[in-house]
């Protein structure tokens, strides 16, 4: 064992000499310091307060000690923290002492099977499921204990069951069919949500999301959960198709996945990504440096928060254009960068039209 430090918190621990197993003595993900310095971010600027948490897998524990340390004065009422593997309890106790964190009343910690543990509790504020590979298992026991207007935050790193490569596995595990192509990480994340909201559909709770990504090898959601069938109901309302025609790179969303010449991903959720003021306040509670430029770009997107995007470089190669500086051109169309691709953009108008700016 090895002292490992992330930010304020030391943990002893073992870092992978290669992937990330689900054997490693200690599960520790180095990989997933981002994901757990946007879960504080996004904690501490959301109004609830007084709140209930849950990390069901929490391997080392280290994004509850990160909570305990990080969180603002207020925001934890109580905090659940729980792993199956062995000696977890006695590891965890080791390391709030290691940090010098108060073993008090409201650190609940367990040594369960997450869906036995969710399903054992009365309810919670917020739930943190960041599974290894697909968070299908956990999914039903934590939306049946997440509360009113609670949050739910869901990663996926089943990445390529999402985005196109097996094709068998995303309608097997998410209920949709996906698309090879550059889209292929916005289908996946809209493919995810979806999936996700199914599963809160059948208590009559609407999940929406209120900040989505892609980020290295993970997708990751959160979702504010309300109770309501007509809720309900306009979720699923926007549960459509992608419609993609490879000759033009021309996109469109469908209630129907054919028309000749297009391609089809989906059924996939088609509503907003963001809540643009969260993103905003979030962007301004940033003390991660590392973290400055990610999001900014995602506050960027979220001004432009609809289904999908174009890439410069696919409408070069089949429109034979030199391609222009993407800074300037996206000046001139009033597009966002989007954060799915190092060359996409989003923009309201059609591929008619950008080719004829980019053709001027």
């Amino acid at each position: 064992m090895r002292t490992i430090i992330e930010e304020e918190i030391k943990i002893k621990a073992e870092l992978p000499k290669k992937d990330v197993n689900r054997k490693m003595p200690i599960f520790y993900n180095p990989l997933m310091e981002s994901n757990r310095n946007i879960s504080i971010l996004l904690l501490n600027s959301v109004t609830n307060k007084n709140m209930k948490i849950a990390d069901p897998l929490a391997g080392s524990g280290i994004r509850s000690l990160r909570f305990l340390k990080e969180l603002k004065k207020g925001k934890i009422k109580e905090l659940f923290v729980n792993d199956l593997k062995d000696n977890f309890e006695l590891n965890f106790t080791e390391n709030l002492t290691i940090n010098k964190i108060n073993n008090n009343e409201k650190i609940k910690i367990s040594n369960q099977e997450a869906t036995l543990f969710l399903l054992t509790q009365e309810g919670f504020d917020y739930i943190d499921l960041d599974p290894f590979g697909t968070p299908n298992p956990f999914l039903s026991s934590a939306i049946a204990r997440i509360s009113r207007k609670g949050i739910l935050a869901v990663t996926a790193t089943d990445t390529a069951a999402l985005t196109g490569t097996y094709l068998k596995v995303t309608k097997r595990k998410y209920w949709s069919a996906s698309l090879k192509n550059y889209l292929m990480h916005e289908t996946g994340l809209r493919i995810l949500i979806r999936k996700v909201q199914l599963q809160g559909i059948q208590f009559d709770k609407a999940l929406t999301p209120i900040l989505s990504y892609h980020k290295d090898h993970y997708f990751r959601i959160y979702f504010k959960s309300e109770k309501g069938k007509e809720k309900c109901d306009q979720l699923i309302k926007q549960h459509q198709y992608l419609l993609f025609n490879p000759k033009t790179s021309e996109f469109e969303i469908s209630d129907y996945n054919r028309k000749e010449g297009y391609q089809f991903a989906g059924p996939l959720w088609t509503g907003k990504l963001f809540d643009s003021k969260l993103i905003c306040k979030i962007v301004k509670e940033n003390k991660f440096k590392e973290e400055e430029k990610f999001l900014n770009m995602l506050k960027e997107e979220s001004k432009l928060d609809f289904p999908f995007f174009y890439d410069l470089h696919t409408l070069a190669k089949i429109y034979k254009f030199a391609l222009p500086r993407q800074e300037q051109f996206l000046k001139k169309i009033k597009a966002v960068k989007t954060h799915f691709s190092p060359t996409g953009f989003k923009s309201e108008l059609s591929v008619q039209e950008i080719i004829k700016k980019l053709i001027k």
